[in-house]
Parts: structure tokens; C-alpha cells; sequence
């Protein structure tokens, strides 16, 4: 049984390395044809724009951010404490009653550190139905 396991390991383990060899390669053509496109003047750099967004934890912390209250509500509703869902009622009453320039702005941000065109939730009326 431990023989069987170890070779399934290791078969595994050969499968993962063989296809990270195959990634590098194919990251290595892809920034070789896109060198070459530079060259000829068919596009312009974008490389370190890439590499910046790899390293940046922007996304997460937002996520975090947005994440928060329904972490907050899932507490209340399962901590059966009264008076923790009394408050979370006040905090979402008055989240609610935000000015929708705020709202607006907030939605905007949050879409564009996402790659969303914010403008485009708004033209649409909120719903992502094509008029």
C-alpha cells in the first residue's frame, strides 16, 4: 500500500514539475513574441505594468474590506446574542442611508481596483442586462 502511494506521489510530483517546465517555456515564447512585436512596432510595453499587478495586494485588502460585514452579520446571527444583532441592524440602517455620491464613489473604486468599468454598473441601471 505505502509503495503504491509513493509511486502515485511521485508520478504526481513528475506531472506538476513537467508542467511548471512547460509554463516557463511558454512564458519565455510569449515574452519573445511580444519582444519582437515591440520591435516591429505593433505594440508597446506592458511587461512591468504585469509584473507590478503580480505583486500588489490591493485586491485582497479590498476584499478583505468588502467581506467585513457579512462576516460581521454571519457573527451576530450565529453568536444568538440580542444585542449584537441590534447593533449590526443600526450599523447596515445607517450604511444604508449613505449619500449616493458616496455609494457612487465607492462602487467606482472598488470596480476599477477590480478591472471593472464602474461607469458601465451605473449606465446600466445596476443590472448586467445589455440595453
Amino acid at each position: 500500500m505505502w509503495f503504491s502511494l509513493a509511486r502515485l506521489a511521485l508520478k504526481t510530483g513528475g506531472h506538476i514539475y513537467q508542467n511548471r517546465q512547460k509554463t516557463k517555456a511558454a512564458m519565455s515564447d510569449a515574452a519573445l513574441f511580444h519582444a519582437e512585436r515591440m520591435a516591429r512596432g505593433e505594440e508597446s510595453y506592458q511587461g512591468k505594468l504585469l509584473e507590478a499587478r503580480q505583486a500588489d495586494y490591493k485586491d485582497e485588502i479590498v476584499l478583505i474590506i468588502i467581506s467585513a460585514p457579512i462576516v460581521v452579520l454571519a457573527w451576530g446571527i450565529f453568536s444568538n446574542d440580542p444585542e449584537m444583532m441590534d447593533k449590526i441592524d443600526l450599523f447596515f440602517h445607517h450604511f444604508g442611508a449613505l449619500p449616493i455620491w458616496f455609494q457612487t464613489l465607492w462602487i467606482t473604486v472598488v470596480a476599477s481596483i477590480f478591472g471593472i468599468k464602474g461607469t458601465q454598473i451605473f449606465r446600466n441601471g445596476g443590472s448586467s442586462k445589455k440595453k
